[in-house]
């Protein structure tokens, strides 16, 4: 039987925290590898403008809505609906989805940020130092033919994680993410300078800041694909749909009004994204001018940076052959060490409140269970890549990851961000009224009356095609 007691509920020390745990959480892979390679993909600096746009159309009123969630309930999101709509019984059944949908990203997440730890040691010590284009690629696929080696890095990311968050929320998870998130935003202005500076780097600044409208409508797939593109894209890097925003929400107070604080959140969540691409685009760009190659057009771009290629092998490439590059190599992968492991925290805390609003434990028993519970599901997609790779879940050349990050990213994001919208703004919910009162209580940007239709139908619409959308173009027919 679920535990709801009424015991004092844990709080931020400062609203920094509040938005930098917020934002941590938001920050990750989907800002800083899959942002630069989408652009690219989709023609530079027009989808920049398209993403920008949605975020602020689509991503702002659903954060809202997790925010006050969370802050009206008090509770983590397996226990909300209950409390915010205790006679519509059939909304909770989303409580226990946004558990499952949290564990399951942290099963393939982790993997990737240990693949970060690696890439930094490797820096660090000079593992990948002078290597030739060849060697780089041997040694990214040395590394995943490694099942010791991959699931040696993911324990240290779990066990760190809930080490860290045994410490409490303000103690640990708040302080650690506070100092880790402000070293991140300085690495990357200081790398994003240094990349900006080099000699070729301008061709990679003008794909990217100028719009082309010629680039944009010739684009793979169309002028509309590249829209559906950015609205996901504009979506998912807020990590929309499992609450694992409204959790947050459920530790601030109501001295700010939460339109505010999502603003808040989403422009730090775009700042990291945009940096990072001024931190790849030009060095890529100095790159291949070094090697008397031709800025590639949109179509080779979309080969440049797709996929883990465009960390694990091509930017290596990149930095050995720029003077000082063991060092420029070794600060880079510490930025994406942090970026990737914020999000771990931020989600690892959401497991963890869950945890304990379900079974009434102490944080120190719950980061014990829930630290090997995670490893245990973890190792799946670790090893994935070498002794379980004949599982191939979705078609030729897919593994395990591939079925997990497309459960989540296509399914349960989507579909949660989806239920979301409609238990704030309709009456057989939550209903507008009090969702606009919890969000607009405090001072800073109210929800005003006339964007009531909007969230009410024209967000739960575009959410609906995004979803449908992603499952044409993973089942429908191909070319």
């Amino acid at each position: 039987m679920a535990h709801m007691d009424s015991k004092p509920r844990e709080s931020l020390g400062s609203r920094l925290g509040f938005l930098l745990l917020s934002a941590g959480c938001a920050i990750g892979l989907g800002n800083v590898w899959r942002f630069p390679w989408v652009v690219g993909k989709n023609g530079g600096a027009f989808f920049v403008l398209l993403y920008l746009a949605f975020l602020a159309l689509l991503g702002l009123p659903v954060l809202t809505m997790e925010f006050s969630m969370g802050r009206a309930s008090r509770k983590s999101p397996l226990h909300m609906y209950r409390v915010l709509a205790p006679e519509r019984r059939v909304w909770a059944w989303h409580g226990p989805l946004c558990f499952v949908g949290n564990y399951l990203l942290m099963m393939f997440y982790t993997i990737v940020c240990g693949w970060m730890v690696l890439y930094f040691a490797k820096y660090a010590t000079g593992g990948l130092t002078g290597l030739d284009p060849a060697g780089v690629d041997a040694a990214f696929g040395g590394m995943l033919a490694d099942p010791v080696m991959l699931c040696t890095a993911t324990a240290l990311v779990v066990v760190l994680g809930f080490f860290i968050l045994s410490m409490g929320l303000q103690a640990g998870v708040e302080r650690i993410t506070k100092w880790m998130m402000l070293a991140l935003l300085g690495m990357m202005a200081v790398i994003a300078v240094h990349n900006c500076l080099l000699d070729g780097a301008g061709r990679g600044l003008d794909f990217y800041l100028r719009p082309n409208l010629d680039r944009f409508l010739h684009a793979k797939g169309g002028p509309a694909r590249v829209c559906v593109e950015a609205m996901n894209q504009a979506f998912f890097t807020l990590s929309l749909g499992i609450g694992s925003m409204a959790i947050f929400g459920s530790y601030i107070g109501r001295e700010r009004t939460l339109l505010g604080e999502s603003a808040n959140v989403a422009f730090l969540d775009t700042f990291v994204a945009i940096v990072a691409g001024l931190i790849i685009f030009p060095a890529c760009s100095a790159f291949l001018a070094g090697t008397n190659a031709s800025m590639p057009d949109a179509a080779r771009l979309e080969k440049v940076f797709s996929g883990p290629g465009l960390i694990f092998v091509t930017l290596p490439k990149v930095f050995n052959a720029m003077p000082g590059g063991r060092v420029w190599g070794t600060l880079f992968f510490v930025f994406m060490t942090f970026a990737a492991f914020s999000t771990v925290l931020a989600v690892f805390e959401n497991i963890l409140a869950m945890t304990m609003d379900r079974t009434g434990w102490a944080r120190p028993k719950a980061c014990a269970v829930c630290c090997a519970l995670m490893y245990v599901l973890s190792l799946p997609c670790a090893l994935g890549f070498n002794l379980l790779s004949g599982f191939q879940p979705l078609g030729e050349g897919t593994c395990v990851l591939d079925l997990e990050d497309f459960l989540v990213s296509n399914i349960l994001l989507p579909l949660g961000a989806l239920l979301f919208t409609l238990f704030c703004c309709h009456r057989f919910g939550w209903g507008w009224e009090k969702f606009v009162a919890e969000a607009n209580e405090g001072r800073g940007p109210k929800i005003r009356p006339w964007m009531r239709f909007y969230c009410a139908w024209i967000v739960p619409a575009i959410v609906l095609v995004i979803f449908l959308l992603g499952l044409r173009d993973k089942f429908g027919p191909q070319g």
